[in-house]
């Protein structure tokens, strides 16, 4: 896919089209990048690890078997879903990071001056379930 850059007055837009356009032929090879993304996340003892594919899907637990000397259900579910939640957002800022590599620079220049008072949509896009979940259960 390509966009007709014209010989129109502003050269700034004509340089974005041409950016643009170079983006949407790297389409394929960043969504290749995106899906070959994992998340990998450690619980702060160390006890648990936690890998996430790129949409942030558990592929992979890690449990010491020293977690179970002091059996705490409570705590080991808390320690499982905190240390997913924490491999999500990894795997959320390497996307957000390949996605933001294959824009033009100058977009989000543009969008505060031409449209100030529009929501930038990258911050929700990348913005984990857990996230997600935990302010429905505030709202609840």
């Amino acid at each position: 896919m390509s966009f007709p850059v014209s010989d129109g007055p502003n050269p700034v837009f004509r340089e974005i089209l041409a950016q643009l356009s170079k983006a949407a032929e790297n389409i394929p090879k960043t969504q290749a990048k995106m899906q070959a993304l994992t998340g990998v996340a450690w619980s702060d003892d160390r006890l648990v690890k936690v890998v996430v594919g790129s949409r942030g899907q558990l592929v992979d637990l890690e449990i010491d078997p020293r977690v179970f000397r002091n059996p705490d259900a409570g705590e080991l579910s808390a320690k499982i879903v905190h240390t997913a939640t924490a491999a999500a957002r990894d795997v959320s800022a390497q996307a957000k990071e390949i996605m933001e590599e294959g824009m033009p620079s100058d977009m989000a220049e543009l969008r505060q001056q031409y449209a100030p008072d529009r929501e930038d949509i990258l911050p929700n896009l990348f913005r984990t379930d857990a996230e997600l979940y935990a302010e429905r259960e505030e709202e609840k």
